[in-house]
């Protein structure tokens, strides 16, 4: 069986009050509505509705990621407990108040669990809920460039909890490559994602509901939570194929990554520079990413422990020919670059 704390999250508890302003704080300053939250955290906007009343305590996996996402900070007087940590106060409670009313359980207590056990072992575990026990398909794909492209894309701007998998992009930047995700994502899991967001807000979220999907994903390397703090890597039966780990780097830095030109003067004249970073904070991901491409044969540098550049402009050129993108939002500026380089890019 597993441990309680890898199946329920621990739980975040504000001072009275704290709670309702942590959540208001980043629906005002992002312009988010509820529904944008609940998609983003994984869970039903009713669920954010109780938060905001603080009818119960956040999970600590939904705050980490809002922090995140958002750049707030929690503040200090928060308290982080385990999952469950008020049944022993209200089971106490609860047993106080049977006990004054009816002076005790009639039964013997250790005979009902003798018999539940019973009851379970020969038909309980056997039952099938009428509602939950049932399973909307999803097409399991063979192993692919797609497929690892995909897995780039969500270890690189997705998260997973155990019925859901999300990938949060920028709604007017990446508009463009939402679609394309939208379509791969359609193509090889033969499910149609949901997009959620606001008109005000700044974020597209591309949503797929699917327990037996995260469960396949499960298997094929990815995992539920915040993947810094798990320091995710990527899988093993990418990096066994060369063209596997290609189009892998190439749904990470279509999501964590971005080609930039630098503009800078030098007597009186004004010269300009391309280049390529890749940055995450997981680093066996940064890793991944850096040897391949000293395997490929390019030059990366770092400067940063979290960030890695290609600044060599025949090597910018090589990787997009070699390893390519995917997200018209690179590619128009690579070249846009290069048709304007005699010019000067604006």
């Amino acid at each position: 069986m597993a441990k309680l704390d890898n199946v329920y999250s621990k739980r975040v508890v504000f001072p009275t009050g704290k709670q309702t302003e942590f959540l208001n704080e980043i629906q005002e300053k992002f312009k988010l509505g509820t529904e944008d939250v609940a998609n983003f955290v994984g869970v039903h906007a009713r669920t954010i509705r109780d938060w905001k009343r603080e009818k119960f305590s956040m999970s600590l996996d939904a705050v980490e990621r809002l922090c995140k996402k958002f750049g707030i900070v929690l503040p200090g007087s928060v308290e982080i407990k385990e999952p469950f940590w008020y049944a022993d106060k209200g089971s106490k409670k609860g047993w106080m108040t049977v006990s004054n009313r009816y002076g005790g359980l009639v039964c013997d207590p250790v005979y009902r669990k003798k018999k539940w056990y019973e009851w379970w072992e020969k038909e309980g575990k056997f039952k099938k809920h009428p509602i939950i026990s049932i399973c909307l398909p999803f097409t399991s794909p063979n192993e692919s460039i797609y497929l690892a492209e995909i897995f780039g894309i969500i270890l690189g701007d997705g998260g997973m909890t155990k019925s859901q998998l999300i990938i949060t992009l920028n709604k007017d930047s990446d508009k463009d490559f939402i679609n394309y995700v939208a379509k791969l994502f359609e193509e090889q899991f033969g499910i149609k994602p949901s997009l959620s967001g606001h008109k005000n807000a700044n974020v597209t979220n591309i949503v797929i509901s699917r327990k037996k999907l995260i469960e396949y994903l499960l298997k094929k390397g990815l995992k539920i939570g915040n993947k810094v703090r798990q320091q995710v890597a990527v899988p093993v039966w990418i990096c066994r194929r060369k063209l596997f780990v290609k189009r892998c780097m190439r749904g990470l830095l279509d999501t964590d990554g971005c080609f930039y030109v630098d503009k800078h003067k030098y007597r009186d004249k004004i010269y300009y520079n391309c280049g390529i970073n890749f940055t995450n904070r997981s680093l066996p991901l940064l890793n991944f990413f850096r040897d391949n491409l000293v395997k490929f044969g390019y030059h990366p540098t770092q400067k940063t422990k979290f960030s890695i550049f290609l600044r060599r402009e025949e090597e910018i050129v090589k990787y997009f020919e070699e390893i390519g993108s995917s997200n018209p939002k690179h590619l128009n500026k690579f070249n846009k670059y290069f048709n304007n380089k005699l010019g000067g890019v604006g």
